[in-house]
C-alpha cells in the first residue's frame, strides 16, 4: 500500500507538472500548481479592491475592456467575494512578489504593493490572451484553476534604446515600455545622448538641441562601420522637457524605471560641435555622420572647470526630470589621444600627480560620481569606468592605473572576461551583466539567436558563489547605428527581448527552452495586432553551433 502511495503520488505529481508546461506565462513564473477546476470569467465578474490596489484594479478593468468590450465594476472591498477578482493585501510577500490563485469561485492576486499587483495582473492577462483563448468577439473567456508563485531572481531586468543614433520618437518609446511591463521588465535604460545627436533638451544650454541633435547626413552600406556611404540627408530629433516628463510618467504607471545615460567623458562630439570649448582642442566642428570608433571629434576636456560646470549643470536639469536614484553616465570607449595631445589636460594630470589616461578618468569619474552622491543619486558607468584594459585599439600603458573607482559605483559589465567581473565584484561594486556577444539586440540573428539568447546567464560561470548577489541583474541592448526604420529596430528586437525577460525573472531551474517557444506563440499573436513586425521563427532560431 505505501508503495502504491508513492507511484500514485509521483503519477500525479507528473500530470500537474505536464498541465503546468500548459501554462503559457513569459517570464515563466517561479512555481505554479494546477487545479480541477476553471473560473468563468464575463462581464457580471466584479473587481474588488483594496485602497492600496486601486491603481492596479483600475489598469485591469482597462485591460478587461479591450479584452472583453466591456467594463467590470469596480469595488472596494477587503472581503473575497464568488465570482470576483480579489485584489488582497499580504504584508510578507516580496517587493516584486505576488500570488495568484484561481478557483472556480474566484480569482485573487496576493501582494504586499503596487509593483505585485500589477504583476499579478499581467500574469493573468497573458493567460487570458496567450493564444489558447480567442479574444474577439467573446463575452466569457475560461481561466484554469492554478496557484502561482512568483518573485523575480534579479532586482535589474533593463532594456536600453539608444536614441542618438536614430531617434525613434515618444510613440514609439511607449510601445516598447508596453511590451516591457508586459514582460515585467523595470528598467528602461535611455541612450539620449552620443557622438551622432544630443537628444533632450537642457534649458541652460539650448545650443545642444539647436545644433547637437541634427546631423547632415548619416552613414549606411553593406559594409558598415567601413562604408563610405552616406544617405545625403539630414537625421534629427530630440525630447522636450515635457515630453521627457510624459514619458517618466508613463514609464512609472507600469512599474518600470527610467535611468537616463548621459555620455561622459567620452562619445561627446554632438555636444562639442554645439559648444566647441567644451573640447581638448577648442575647434569648431560639426555633428559627425559615421559611427563607430574614430568617429568622434573630440572628447570632453576634464581639466577645465567650465566643462566640470556644464556637466554638472546638465546633470542638474536631467536629475529634475528623471527620479531614478541611478544615473548612467556611460565613461565607454574614450579616446585617449585626445587627452594626449592636450596641453592644459598634461599640466593637469602633474598637478594632481595622475600618470595615465586611466587615471584621469577615474579621477574625473569620482568627482561626478561625488556630486551625483551630494544629490542623493548614485553613479552608474559602463566597465570601462574601472580602467581596465579591454579594447585592442588601446595602448596598454594607458590603461595602468592605481586609482579607485568610488565606492557605491554600479558598474555595467558589457565586455571583458571572468577575471575582470571577479574583480569588480570583490571590490565591492555591484554589477548588471550585459555581455555584448551575449545581449546586444543589434547583433544579427546569426550571432546571437534565440536560443543563445534564452541561454544566457548574468551570473558568470566560475563566479564565486559568495559574490553572486552582487549580481544585481542584467540588461538587452538596442543599438541603432544600423536600425534607422521602425521595422527594422522591431526585428532586432522582437523575439529576442521576451528570452531576456525571462533571463532576468526565471529562476535556472524553472526555465526550459522548448516551453519558452510554445508560449512566445501568444506573444507573436499580440505582437502582430499591436503592428510589431517582429522576426520570423525561421530567422530567429538555431543559428548558432
Amino acid at each position: 500500500m505505501r508503495l502504491l502511495l508513492i507511484v500514485l503520488s509521483a503519477y500525479l505529481l507528473n500530470i500537474t507538472n505536464v498541465k503546468a508546461q500548459g501554462i503559457n506565462i513569459i517570464p515563466r513564473p517561479q512555481k505554479i500548481t494546477i487545479g480541477v477546476d476553471s473560473f468563468v470569467l464575463n462581464r457580471q465578474v466584479k473587481i474588488n479592491y483594496v485602497p492600496e490596489s486601486k491603481k492596479s484594479a483600475l489598469y485591469l478593468q482597462k485591460q478587461f475592456k479591450e479584452l472583453l468590450g466591456g467594463s467590470l465594476e469596480l469595488v472596494e472591498t477587503k472581503k473575497p467575494k464568488a465570482n470576483g477578482i480579489q485584489f488582497k493585501y499580504i504584508k510578507d510577500l516580496s517587493k516584486e512578489g505576488y500570488k495568484l490563485i484561481v478557483s472556480k469561485n474566484n480569482i485573487q492576486i496576493w501582494a504586499s504593493n503596487g509593483t505585485g499587483w500589477f504583476y499579478g495582473v499581467q500574469s493573468l492577462i497573458q493567460l487570458l490572451s496567450n493564444g489558447t483563448n480567442p479574444i474577439d468577439d467573446v463575452s466569457s473567456l475560461t481561466v484554469p484553476s492554478l496557484i502561482i508563485q512568483d518573485t523575480p531572481r534579479f532586482p535589474w531586468r533593463a532594456f536600453m534604446l539608444d536614441e542618438s543614433r536614430h531617434f525613434k520618437g515618444m510613440d514609439q518609446v511607449k510601445k516598447l515600455l508596453g511590451e516591457m511591463a508586459y514582460l515585467k521588465m523595470n528598467v528602461f535604460h535611455w541612450h539620449l545622448v552620443d557622438d551622432q545627436g544630443w537628444r533632450i533638451e537642457i534649458k541652460k544650454y539650448p545650443l545642444l538641441t539647436e545644433i547637437g541633435a541634427e546631423r547632415s547626413s548619416t552613414q549606411v552600406g553593406p559594409l558598415k562601420w567601413n562604408s563610405p556611404i552616406q544617405t545625403g540627408e539630414a537625421h534629427k530629433g530630440f525630447y522636450t522637457q515635457e515630453q521627457i516628463k510624459e514619458i517618466v510618467q508613463y514609464a512609472a504607471e507600469r512599474h518600470i524605471t527610467v535611468v537616463p545615460e548621459i555620455e561622459m567623458p567620452g562619445h561627446s562630439s554632438a555636444a562639442i560641435a554645439s559648444y566647441s570649448w567644451l573640447g581638448t582642442t577648442k575647434k569648431e566642428t560639426n555633428v559627425p555622420v559615421r559611427f563607430g570608433i574614430g568617429a568622434g571629434t573630440d572628447v570632453y576636456d576634464v581639466s577645465n572647470s567650465r566643462v566640470y560646470q556644464f556637466l554638472t549643470d546638465v546633470l542638474d536639469e536631467v536629475m529634475a526630470l528623471f527620479p531614478s536614484q541611478v544615473i548612467h553616465i556611460g565613461g565607454d570607449e574614450v579616446e585617449y589621444s585626445y587627452w594626449k595631445s592636450s596641453r592644459s589636460v598634461a599640466k593637469y594630470m602633474d598637478e594632481r600627480g595622475l600618470q595615465t589616461p586611466a587615471e584621469l578618468q577615474i579621477h574625473f569619474t569620482n568627482s561626478i560620481s561625488q556630486y551625483l552622491k551630494s544629490k542623493g543619486r548614485r553613479m552608474m558607468g559602463w566597465n570601462d569606468i574601472l580602467g581596465d584594459n579591454i579594447h585592442d585599439y588601446q595602448d596598454e600603458e594607458d590603461t595602468k592605473s592605481n586609482q579607485e573607482l568610488a565606492p557605491g559605483t554600479v558598474v555595467h559589465f558589457w565586455k571583458g572576461d571572468i577575471a575582470l567581473a571577479t574583480k569588480a565584484v570583490s571590490d565591492g561594486f555591484e554589477i548588471v551583466n550585459s555581455l555584448h556577444s551575449e545581449t546586444y539586440l543589434d547583433y544579427a540573428y546569426d550571432n546571437i539567436d534565440l536560443a543563445r539568447a534564452y541561454a544566457f546567464d548574468p551570473i558568470p560561470k566560475g563566479l564565486d558563489k559568495a559574490y553572486h548577489p552582487q549580481v544585481i541583474g542584467t540588461g538587452c541592448q538596442m543599438w541603432t547605428e544600423w536600425t534607422p526604420t521602425i521595422g527594422q529596430m522591431h526585428y532586432q528586437i522582437f523575439p529576442r527581448i521576451a528570452a531576456y525577460a525571462e533571463v532576468g525573472w526565471t529562476e535556472l531551474k524553472h526555465k526550459n527552452y522548448n516551453n519558452f517557444k510554445v508560449a512566445l506563440k501568444g506573444l507573436e499573436q499580440r505582437w502582430g495586432q499591436k503592428g510589431i513586425r517582429y522576426a520570423p521563427r525561421a530567422f530567429v532560431e538555431k543559428k548558432t553551433e
